[in-house]
């Protein structure tokens, strides 16, 4: 993979995780390399994307709770999907 497609998951990945300062380090690396700003403007348009659905996915769950109505959690695996759980709660 290229360095460009690096940054440009990068800012993505930034934007779903709310780091301000990795979002500011990875859009100027990006543009360093050249990166187009529409390509950029992508990026960050697709981490909002993921980080819209996990808020929508965490509403509703969050919600259930407060209903009496506790949706099953699999303890087995880290919510982040690998290794497994570590005994402190989702993930590890």
């Amino acid at each position: 993979m290229d360095e460009k497609t690096k940054e440009l998951i990068a800012i993505g990945a930034s934007v779903g995780a709310h780091c301000q300062d990795c979002l500011k380090y990875h859009v100027a690396k990006a543009k360093d390399l050249g990166v187009q700003e529409s390509d950029i403007a992508d990026a960050i348009e697709v981490g909002h994307m993921v980080e819209k659905g996990a808020a929508s996915i965490m509403r509703k769950f969050s919600k259930s709770l407060m209903s009496g109505v506790m949706q099953p959690v699999n303890v087995k695996k880290c919510c982040s999907g690998g290794g497994t759980d570590s005994g402190k709660g989702c993930c590890c």
